[in-house]
């Protein structure tokens, strides 16, 4: 089954907020899901660089308009590439094909009459690239959209015959109730189309950054009117110049828009289609805007809040749950780092990293950290039946883009897995002799973590990735099969241990920088005089140990950051928190011997214990840890 599910493309008037991640949230959760299930997907974003607006920005800017609109596409990119975005292809309305397209589809409309020329006088929003009947203004001047002042133009141009498809509009939203998700939003589309709906003009004389018309036309004043130029971009994007077998893809399953350009695809979209005479696209889907701490954001207040900088703060995936779980799909939101890092804390720590970690202690302590899966029905088949019945019911959600809904369903799961925890008490069981209802019990929260990680994929693909490696499986079209539709359990395996996934933020910082801020691999010795110089007994204060790395991994959400296992021939290896992943991999460092400070005062990093620290050197080519020559005890002193 093909899916092909498309973000607006953004204009290149200015850098990307969290508006525009939010929609490339939404849609990069769609198109993993729909993969999930086996779909064959095609995922579209892009960059919308034609107009006056652009061509006037680049002016400012001393540009060329190409150059201008090269940049700040290439910060789009740059930042879904950052976040992880999967999408297929990104789009730009400068490329050739695109080009094409729009000239093959603007010949197409003028040969079956859709489009005429004539001359127009009426009210242009540059900001919106859209005219309004005076009808439409605020107090006569103002741009119903965005408040701006329009002005009057007044010049040739080609316009298309909207007014031809109203009626079938009408006709299209009484037979397609869900056209339009959220139904909410039916409403104003169908209340402006029984207005009436005036021809539209589709082409400007007035600035020359656009694409031009159709070579056969011998017109060459005018630039196409940029909605039509942009809406192109769904079916150029698959090849429609060429009749590219990549078309196998249309009609869309899913447009993701802002509610503020609903109209330009609710309306003008099907009607260029209808006129093309290809097929209506299955969903529009319309979300709301984004405040700041309930304010709008604007660049004039300094509210206006960076992706990238939340999410190197916070990490991508949090972010990401945070703002799909916060907001209905549909209604506005508003962003507080208080309430992200309560999400983080809370539904994130509390919630699912601590069920795991509580699935890692209880079975390295009651079965040397294997897991069986035999015996969880024989005393679980509620708690099972309970999980698999919720499950059952994420699909509707997911269908209707209840995001918000999908998650908070998918939370009664993990909810299931703790309540059954304190209920059960495995640790009791063990101590009465009933060491195979323990088990039993660690078996069933294994497999209910294990089956809500999948679903949790679509939005979390990263942290669920680590949790289903710790559960000995991976996330993909057979585990779904047979862990969602199936309804089956996992095979017998030995958990792995991980460090916690969720590290409990105390207040609104910069958690990681604050952290390697203090150099995590070399200490200072203060000097004690003004000379600089200290006694010998100072430098003996210090307890310079051998030890030997005998585990390593990553710090999940850490640029940085490893967490070490380190025999120093005592009771129980140390802890040792690292801030040397840029240079060393976890494989590497294991069983190689180091030089440890071994008496510093336990440190939290990232919410992890550090139980000491490891000497390195570092200039410019880079960091290398302080090596023993030849093997020595571990606990052998230093100095």
């Amino acid at each position: 089954m093909t899916n092909y599910i498309t973000t607006p493309i953004y204009y290149v008037n200015g850098e990307a907020h969290i508006g525009h991640a939010y929609t490339t949230f939404i849609a990069d959760t769609m198109a993993r899901y729909a993969r999930l299930k086996g779909d064959d997907v095609f995922f579209l974003t892009g960059t919308d660089e034609h107009g006056q607006k652009i061509e006037e920005s680049a002016k400012k800017n001393n540009m060329l308009p190409q150059d201008f609109a090269n940049e700040i596409s290439k910060t789009f990119k740059d930042l879904w590439d950052s976040l992880d975005i999967s999408y297929d292809k990104f789009i730009r309305t400068t490329d050739v094909n695109h080009t094409k397209g729009v000239q093959k589809a603007f010949l197409t409309m003028y040969k079956n009459g859709d489009i005429y020329k004539g001359n127009y006088s009426g009210h242009y929003c540059v900001s919106c690239e859209a005219f309004f009947p005076q009808t439409q203004l605020v107090d006569g001047e103002f741009c119903p959209d965005c408040g701006r002042e329009t002005t009057i133009v007044e010049e040739e141009s080609y316009f298309f015959r909207l007014s031809k498809y109203e009626k079938k509009l009408l006709e299209f939203y009484e037979s397609n109730p869900d056209f339009i998700l959220p139904r909410s939003r039916k409403t104003e589309i169908t209340n402006f189309i029984k207005s009436g709906l005036n021809d539209l003009s589709v082409t400007r004389t007035s600035f020359s950054w656009g694409i031009k018309l159709p070579d056969s036309l011998h017109d060459n004043k005018h630039v196409m009117y940029v909605w039509l130029d942009a809406l192109m971009n769904y079916i150029t994007a698959l090849g429609y110049a060429e009749d590219d077998t990549n078309m196998k893809y249309w009609p869309a399953n899913l447009h993701l828009v802002g509610k503020d350009i609903l109209r330009f695809h609710a309306v003008y979209w099907p009607a260029f289609l209808m006129s093309l005479d290809l097929p209506l696209p299955k969903h529009i889907g319309a979300h709301g805007w984004w405040t700041k701490d309930g304010e709008k954001m604007s660049k004039s207040k300094g509210n206006v809040v960076a992706p990238k900088e939340v999410c190197d703060l916070y990490g991508v995936e949090n972010f990401r749950y945070f703002m799909l779980r916060e907001v209905p799909f549909g209604q506005d939101g508003d962003f507080s780092k208080r309430a992200l890092i309560d999400r983080i804390n809370s539904d994130l720590g509390n919630d699912l990293g601590n069920l795991l970690n509580r699935i890692i202690g209880m079975s390295g302590k009651y079965s040397d950290l294997h897991i069986d899966s035999k015996d969880v029905l024989k005393y679980h088949s509620s708690e099972f039946d309970k999980t698999v019945e919720i499950l059952s019911t994420l699909p509707s959600y997911i269908d209707k883009l209840q995001l918000h809904k999908y998650l908070e369903e998918l939370w009664k799961v993990f909810s299931i897995a703790n309540k059954a925890i304190e209920e059960h008490t495995p640790w009791v069981k063990v101590k009465e002799n009933k060491t195979e209802e323990a088990l039993a019990t660690i078996a069933l929260v294994a497999n209910i973590l294990a089956k809500a990680s999948i679903l949790l994929y679509p939005v979390m693909p990263k942290t669920t990735s680590i949790i289903a490696d710790t559960l000995s499986f991976s996330i993909d079209t057979n585990s779904y099969e047979l862990l969602i539709i199936k309804k089956g359990l996992l095979a017998p395996f030995f958990i792995k241990k991980t460090p916690p996934l969720f590290p409990r933020i105390e207040d609104e910082v910069d958690i990681e920088i604050e952290s390697t801020k203090k150099d995590t691999v070399k200490t200072e010795l203060k000097p004690q005089s003004d000379d600089g110089l200290i006694e010998i007994g100072q430098f003996f204060q210090t307890s310079l140990k051998v030890g030997t790395v005998i585990d390593a991994v990553e710090v999940a959400k850490s640029k940085k950051l490893l967490c070490l296992k380190v025999d120093l021939a005592e009771n129980e290896p140390r802890q040792i928190i690292a801030g040397i992943k840029e240079f060393y991999t976890p494989k590497e460092l294991i069983g190689t011997q180091v030089c440890v400070v071994a008496n510093l005062k336990p440190a939290k990093l990232m919410g992890l214990v550090s139980e000491g620290m490891l000497l390195a050197a570092k200039d410019e080519s880079g960091l290398s840890l302080l090596r023993i020559e030849s093997y020595k005890k571990e606990g052998t002193t230093i100095g």
